[in-house]
């Protein structure tokens, strides 16, 4: 192989290396919905 072809090889496993390499996790927090309470039925025009 030429020297261009592994030059261009091992740029770009150093890259593919920096980007998978410091990943961290991001931590979502959702707050959870307050639960409502059904409507109850009394009748028709009450």
């Amino acid at each position: 192989m030429s020297k261009s072809i592994k030059l261009l090889a091992a740029l770009g496993l150093v890259a593919g290396l920096a980007a998978c390499g410091q990943q961290e996790e991001e931590v979502v927090i959702v707050d959870p919905e307050p639960i409502s309470v059904e409507p109850v039925y009394t009748g028709k025009y009450k």
